[in-house]
């Protein structure tokens, strides 16, 4: 009987771990299922681009997976059952699902649902925006996390007149990005950054001194040591009780990871996030992997990875590594990870790269200019063609499970290998 793999999740993460496994393993031992509500690959750290009205090449899966042995599932996880090792997962049109249509609006009843049932689980279902619970962004902000969100915001933006004023709340990488980017392809509105600390205050001195300058030239208004209070239709309103016109307020003050990880018996936590040992497996349900944004991953200096592209990649190769592993009963690989530089488009001419120390913090090196935004875009094109090239630089030689999946009398799957 073969080996259950299901992989909830096809961003960045899961794709990759999907991929990398299929590389790793015989489909004669395996069986491979990854569950995605869309039938396509989005590349999210370009949402800000798609926001504004660029087109981004299709990523279908169909053709990222041709002949790998992945099955791809259409499909909205609804609940986790890590006891009985079943996912829960209701069918969603993946065309309605890209524009932001959930399962509820096509008419599709909670019951019609199936039950996968799996040996091996990788979770990873990421993470989407964060409101923080400020009054009026969820009936009224934009969000960029998803393409459903980037969509809808593209719809607004196009459909504004000349001087409206926009407001990105958030001054971290995605609030940076967002607000250049409508800068650089709207000149004519009147755009706002709202920064609750100051303007790249994270950053080397080299590296403010450049933001500084890119977010001048493009007319921004920043409005630092700036928290917003509440969003309105028309306005924010920050903590000091000032009011900034926005026909647009674009929010990306942070992301909040998926809600269904909370709601298992798995170990999470505060925040939902699933706690992970050294090689992504969970502490509490050894037949289960979390990755990306949604696992808590320990880093250099015994810091938690901060949610990116960046940090989930190198754990899904991990994951992946760590059950191919274990099943043909090698040894685990454990791969430290850690951070070498930021990479920040403003706009498409300007760019910043901020080398950074093994745990995320800036050190005086910085690459600035249209080297540093060609830089950037070659590091958003290797992102996506790593995804459909996942095991470049490992063994590519598949390799045998060593033994056959043994299943309970429920049919749930029993440990396959140590």
């Amino acid at each position: 009987m073969q080996h259950r793999i299901v992989v909830i999740g096809a961003g960045y993460t899961g794709a990759t771990a999907a991929g990398r496994l299929a590389k790793r393993l015989h489909s004669d031992d395996v069986a491979i299922t990854l569950v995605n509500t869309e039938p396509d690959f989005v590349e999210r750290v370009r949402l800000h681009q798609l926001a504004v009205g660029q087109s981004l090449k299709p990523r279908p899966f169909s053709e990222m997976f041709a002949g790998t042995g992945v099955a791809l599932k259409l499909g909205r996880v609804t609940g986790v059952d890590a006891d009985r090792r079943t996912v829960r997962v209701v069918a969603v049109d993946g065309a309605a699902e890209a524009q932001g249509l959930g399962h509820e609006g096509l008419g599709y009843e909670e019951s019609a649902y199936e039950e996968l049932e799996y040996d091996t689980l990788v979770y990873a279902l990421g993470s989407g925006w964060n409101d923080h619970g400020v009054p009026g962004t969820a009936e009224h902000a934009y969000e960029i996390a998803s393409r459903p969100g980037a969509l809808r915001l593209r719809e607004r933006l196009a459909g504004l007149g000349a001087g409206q004023p926009v407001v990105v709340v958030g001054g971290g990488l995605t609030g940076v990005e967002a607000a250049t980017e409508i800068a650089e392809a709207r000149p004519d509105l009147a755009v706002a950054l709202a920064v609750r600390g100051g303007l790249g205050d994270w950053l080397s001195p080299k590296g403010r001194r450049h933001l500084r300058k890119v977010v001048d030239n493009l007319g921004i208004t920043v409005h630092e040591e700036t928290a917003v209070a509440a969003v309105e239709a028309d306005h924010v309103t920050t903590v000091d009780g000032a009011v900034v016109p926005a026909a647009v307020t674009v929010w990306t003050a942070g992301f909040a990871v998926h809600p269904i990880a909370q709601a298992t018996t798995l170990e999470v936590n505060g925040t939902g996030q699933i706690v992970v040992d050294r090689s992504m497996r969970s502490v509490s349900h050894p037949e289960v992997y979390a990755i990306g944004d949604a696992a808590m991953v320990m880093g250099p200096g015994d810091k938690p990875l901060r949610m990116s592209c960046a940090s989930g990649v190198p754990t899904a190769w991990q994951a992946a590594d760590a059950i191919a592993a274990r099943l043909t009963g090698a040894k685990v690989p454990t791969t430290p990870v850690r951070y070498f530089n930021q990479c920040i488009s403003l706009g498409r001419k300007e760019g910043l790269i901020q080398y950074v120390t093994a745990d995320d913090r800036a050190v005086s090196a910085a690459l600035t200019g249209r080297l540093a935004a060609v830089y950037k875009e070659l590091i958003c094109k290797g992102a996506a063609w790593g995804v459909a090239n996942p095991a470049v630089g490992t063994l590519a030689r598949r390799r045998r499970v060593v033994a056959e999946p043994v299943r309970d009398g429920n049919g749930a799957g029993v440990k396959a290998a140590a």
